[in-house]
């Protein structure tokens, strides 16, 4: 059978349009469907704008230290408006970038909802294209859980768009989108109380570094309430929210945000048209190749559900490519050693196995620790703490895992996923010379096991 295009995506976020663009790149015919925003979460409503918010909340703490080293410019103020403008302008920037990417790769953009008509049929628009291969990149979306009075809480989508910064904020989770939320409110200097269900948020981070960074954002003052829940949400007269908790008490606040998990985005997708199956979570279900249960319909990204991050989608993206139309340069996406970090403030790098993920493997472990306050900090009554961790294979001396909580911690733990990615030892560490005076030199002069 002849086809209208070799492969048809369906989403324009971070791993469809690395598919799209390679697989043109390799001489497929490809086409884009997209119906919301070019670049999907990460571009629009995620890490990039995220990080922008995070920059933004830096500077309070960069013009208090500036004291100490001498300058004195008065006191600064903050426009959240300024902000969320210059942020837009971006974002607008970025969409034209992902739109001329695929432009210039000779993949056909279609702006528009997509839906499934068969294996083979996607509808947009009120026309039907058919594809050899059909690929499902629609990525996640954040999910409010359902308690009365839920319409009154904000997520992710609406968090980057508010007109005006709240003074007052509730952040409900304890992922690192909520722990980020809760660093950029509290920077900009909004008054913020972070709830979460569990006993400590992170779940699934080194146990050192959560409590590490529990105990840094303590000691800036932001609330912290494990253990609690909301039980139901009333907006009063005056536009402020009263929130009745888990334990009875009740608890005013201005905005409420949920950073409570996200499910897969695949909403009027017609997949009753097909034979996709579906996880017990309701992400698509994917063999080692993306393939689902349907042969013609593959799928990548934060829709599987398996590591929900921008570089694994397009990782993902560039496997799939690969494979159907330039098989000789295939290979297989190692999810093992992905370094991820959590832009809070202080930041969190990490790479490799935790300390009790070392344990439950068996291995004979060594710890390594170093707790020091970063050198910027000397000349100011700033009492932050840096922690840099080793986990280390006793019997081998593999550095199994490497995990930072610090100021540029992400930007470290880069250069440090590549050694453990090559299996260094710690013997290779400490052969290293480290470059002085630096923080990231501690990662190569901890000599002495901590336990």
């Amino acid at each position: 059978m002849t086809y209208d295009f070799d492969l048809f995506v369906i989403g324009a976020g971070s791993g469809g349009v690395r598919a799209a663009r390679f697989s043109a790149g390799f001489g497929a015919r490809v086409a884009v469907a997209e119906s919301r925003y070019l670049g999907g979460t990460c571009v629009n409503v995620g890490c990039v704008p995220k990080k922008l918010m995070v920059y933004g909340a830096h500077f309070s703490e960069d013009f208090e230290q500036a004291k100490g080293y001498g300058w004195n410019r008065g006191e600064p103020s903050f426009d959240w408006p300024t902000l969320i403008a210059n942020k837009n302008r971006e974002i607008s920037r970025l969409n034209g970038v992902y739109r001329n990417l695929l432009a210039n790769s000779g993949v056909t953009l279609m702006e528009g909802h997509a839906r499934l008509r068969g294996p083979h049929e996607v509808e947009i628009n009120g026309q039907v294209h058919t594809a050899e291969h059909i690929m499902i990149a629609t990525g996640g979306w954040p999910q409010i859980p359902d308690i009365p009075g839920r319409e009154h809480a904000i997520t992710s989508n609406e968090v980057f768009f508010l007109e005006q910064m709240p003074k007052r904020v509730v952040i409900v989770g304890g992922g690192y989108i909520a722990v980020e939320f809760a660093s950029i409110f509290d920077g900009l200097g909004a008054d913020v109380t972070l709830m979460y269900r569990g006993e400590l948020f992170l779940r699934g981070f080194d146990h050192g570094v959560r409590e590490h960074l529990h105990e840094e954002l303590h000691k800036r003052g932001m609330n912290i309430r494990f253990k609690t829940e909301i039980a139901s949400i009333e907006k009063c007269a005056d536009g402020t929210l009263d929130l009745r908790l888990n334990d009875g008490s009740t608890f005013n606040t201005d905005l409420v945000f949920y950073a409570t998990g996200r499910r897969p985005m695949l909403d009027d997708l017609g997949l009753e048209t097909v034979n996709v199956a579906l996880d017990e979570k309701g992400f698509i279900k994917v063999d080692e190749h993306y393939q689902s249960s349907e042969p013609s319909i593959i799928a990548v990204g934060d829709v599987i559900g398996r590591v929900q991050l921008t570089p694994v989608a397009l990782a993902e993206g560039m496997a799939v490519a690969r494979r159907l139309f330039k098989p000789e340069q295939y290979r297989a996406v190692d999810y093992n050693h992905i370094p991820t970090a959590v832009f809070s403030l202080p930041n969190i790098g990490t790479v490799g196995l935790t300390e009790e993920q070392a344990q439950k493997a068996g291995h004979d472990v060594q710890i390594f620790e170093s707790r020091f306050r970063p050198m910027k900090l000397s000349l100011t009554d700033n009492q932050e703490r840096t922690l840099m961790k080793l986990v280390v294979d006793a019997r081998t001396d593999r550095v199994l895992g490497c995990h930072m909580v610090g100021p540029d911690a992400g930007e470290i733990i880069q250069s440090l996923a590549i050694a453990v990615k090559a299996g260094a030892t710690k013997q290779t560490f400490d052969d290293t010379i480290g470059v002085h005076p630096t923080a990231a030199e501690e990662f190569v002069t901890m000599r002495t096991a901590a336990r």
